[in-house]
């Protein structure tokens, strides 16, 4: 009887996981992160690469994260991980407030008309640098 209480309980996981990916998924190709990287590079049509990456990355991911699985790759890897995965948050965030126009009304506020490029480039520095300082003097003490 345990057992079939078991694969009960697995089945409605494995359920529940994939409403949960299928969203976020979504919520990524809604937003237009992956479509604006594949417009400026203009790479369309590795679409399926495109594709596949982010269904394995979102897999792997889980899988990672729900077995405590690490890995011992060299200190190379995690910056590239690092620096990877710090772009496609970067990229996230600035997809999402452009589609809730947060930048062209704060910039209308107040009242500034050069120099936008500057700003976002300063402001995507700032949250690197605090990134950066967060991970230096907070992660030592996880360990």
């Amino acid at each position: 009887m345990t057992w079939i209480k078991e694969v009960f309980l697995g089945f409605i996981g494995l359920a529940s996981g994939t409403a949960v990916s299928a969203g976020v998924f979504s919520f990524i190709i809604t937003v237009g992160v992956v479509p604006r990287i594949i417009g400026k590079s203009r790479t369309a049509t590795d679409i399926v690469l495109y594709e596949n990456a982010v269904i394995l990355g979102g897999v792997c991911g889980n899988i990672f994260a729900l077995f405590h699985i690490s890995l011992n790759l060299g200190i190379w890897l995690v910056i590239l991980f690092g620096l990877s995965a710090g772009v496609f948050v970067g990229c996230l965030a600035v997809a999402l407030a452009e589609i809730l126009n947060t930048f062209p009304i704060m910039f209308r506020r107040f009242g500034i008309k050069e120099g936008l490029g500057w700003i976002m480039l300063f402001m995507a520095l700032g949250k690197m640098a605090g990134a950066f300082y967060f991970y230096a003097n907070h992660m030592q003490k996880l360990s």
